[in-house]
């Protein structure tokens, strides 16, 4: 058995002004509809697996739901705290639950909500995410000593400020079965609040792969420095997917060519999207060098199956390279138009029309008829981002 819920949401992306009546209506919705799917399986012994995911995106202002708001439909949290309480109900109730994720719904979970879980629930759990970023400053939502109950886990899910040094020694120890999916989101706001101090070195990675030799790691980060990323990028990690999203920082060249050196033997993923606002100015990965990042990232990694650009300059010739390195094996190509540029030597040829040659050739490159996204809302990963990576990481999780 299985429990979704999120609200459902129209807005036009502006954020909402002060106490709007109709966010404040779509609020107090949204926690009737988290009561409501929370009543109904409280005492559903038989649940398998339990998954929930809160879209509160719209309801948002700057990566966090204003207490000004919740303060307005639920005077002294009562709901939060009937929420909070039903769910730790569901969890102190199951016999046969082995799949639990929770992903950024409202203040459901809570650092004692795993407590509920009986021990021997905890020990035959398969799957478990837990992720929320609307915690307030360094709560963690599962410890290290938690998790070494949990002994039968295939899959994870946290934020990555969460998972640290010691909770990769207790999932490396001998007693715990193989881990086979790690899904890690790196958010800015979480490092702000949190700390990277603590995160996995290298030696805690290899041990870790020692004892799970088919763990492969998805990681999402959305607006990242680069200095931080080359800290977290350790060469140990057995990178499968990553996709960077960001609004306000933009990925670095050196950032992509480390990943193209550090994970070559694992990677088959690779997402970059910056929504920026100025539409002439995209970032240029290959900073004018003659060696771009993204074609030595092809050439390296032989198991690219999926590219997808969207804010970055990605000129024309190196899209063909591209194309000509992984061929066919190259399942989906997204880049979207805006983001393709010409360099002056093509545009000067008049025997050719430019654009219809690169088409051609990259068709060519590829084995089947491919053209540019033309509209970004086309894109395969367009979408908001914590969804994205919420959805993607339940399919990787799932494909074990």
């Amino acid at each position: 058995a299985a429990a979704s819920e999120g609200a459902a949401v129209a807005g036009d992306g502006e954020a909402p002004p002060p106490l709007s009546p109709r966010w404040l209506d779509l609020l107090r919705t949204y926690l009737e509809l988290v009561l409501c799917v929370l009543s109904s399986v409280r005492n559903n012994r038989n649940l398998q697996k339990l998954s929930l995911f809160g879209d509160i995106s719209i309801l948002q202002q700057h990566g966090t739901i204003s207490n000004t708001y919740l303060g307005k439909v639920d005077p002294d949290g009562k709901k939060i705290k009937q929420i909070q309480q039903l769910f730790e109900e569901i969890l102190g109730n199951s016999r046969q639950l082995k799949w639990l994720s929770c992903g950024l719904m409202l203040q459901i979970v809570t650092p004692t909500s795993l407590s509920s879980l009986s021990n021997p629930i905890a020990n035959t759990m398969e799957h478990l995410s837990l992720l929320d970023n609307h915690i307030p400053g360094n709560t963690t939502l599962i410890t290290a000593v938690e998790l070494e109950r949990f002994v039968n886990l295939r899959s994870l899910a946290l934020d990555f400020c969460d998972f640290t040094a010691e909770m990769a020694r207790v999932l490396a120890d001998s007693n715990h079965v193989p881990l086979h999916r790690l899904s890690l989101l790196v958010h800015s706001v979480s490092i702000m609040h949190k700390s990277l101090d603590n995160m996995p070195k290298d030696e805690n990675w290899q041990a870790l792969t020692r004892n799970s030799t088919n763990l492969r790691v998805y990681i999402m980060a959305f607006d990242v420095k680069s200095d931080d990323m080359l800290r977290i990028l350790k060469p140990s990690i057995p990178l499968e997917r990553i996709h960077f999203d960001s609004y306000v920082t933009c990925v670095s060249g050196a950032v992509v060519d480390l990943i193209s050196r550090q994970y070559d033997k694992f990677l088959t993923h690779f997402i970059l999207m910056n929504d920026v606002i100025d539409m002439s100015a995209f970032p240029d990965l290959s900073d004018n060098r003659n060696e771009d990042p993204l074609v030595l990232l092809a050439w390296r990694c032989t198991r690219l199956s999926l590219l997808a650009v969207h804010g970055y300059t990605v000129w024309a010739h190196n899209l063909i390279a591209i194309a000509r390195l992984r061929g066919s094996d190259l399942k989906v190509l997204e880049v979207t138009e805006e983001s393709i540029e010409f360099d002056q030597g093509e545009l000067a040829d008049q025997d050719v029309d430019p654009v219809h040659n690169f088409i051609e050739q990259v068709s060519l490159g590829l084995g089947r008829p491919w053209h540019a996204v033309m509209d970004i809302e086309l894109l395969s990963v367009f979408t908001e981002p914590t969804r994205h990576f919420y959805r993607e990481m339940q399919s990787f999780s799932e494909g074990i």
